[in-house]
């Protein structure tokens, strides 16, 4: 996997993690100023339902992270494929049923982290 690649890779990782902390630890507090349109005394109510949203992030974090530190090359383009389509989804999932930015912020970059692996594929780095 090239540098490139590892490293949109780990920043999407990031994303994912930064998403996670929001979603289980600041929907209360961070939510209403982030989502200003929605009502206040939404906020409360979904909290389980974002922390587990949150749960979902980490674990593609986790995926995402996971392969950067796999020998193989085989298993570390299949690992970063198969996390990287899972964002991808779930940003269209996202797009289509919350708002279209979402495959702006979501989807766009898991595309061009699979573009990367696979450009990369069979050369060293």
């Amino acid at each position: 996997m090239s540098k490139l690649a590892a490293i949109v890779i780990g920043l999407i990782a990031v994303l994912h993690l930064y998403i996670a902390w929001f979603e289980i630890f600041a929907w209360t507090t961070r939510g209403p100023v982030v989502f200003s349109s929605f009502p206040v005394d939404l906020f409360e109510p979904t909290k389980a339902m974002a922390a587990n949203q949150g749960i979902y992030n980490s674990f593609l974090a986790a995926g995402l992270i996971w392969s950067l530190f796999i020998k193989d090359t085989l298993w570390r383009r299949n690992v970063a494929t198969c996390f990287l389509l899972f964002v991808a989804v779930a940003g269209l999932f996202g797009a289509v049923t919350v708002a279209p930015r979402i495959a702006v912020v979501q989807t766009l970059p898991a595309v061009v982290g699979l573009v990367l692996v696979w450009l990369s594929w069979g050369r060293k780095g």
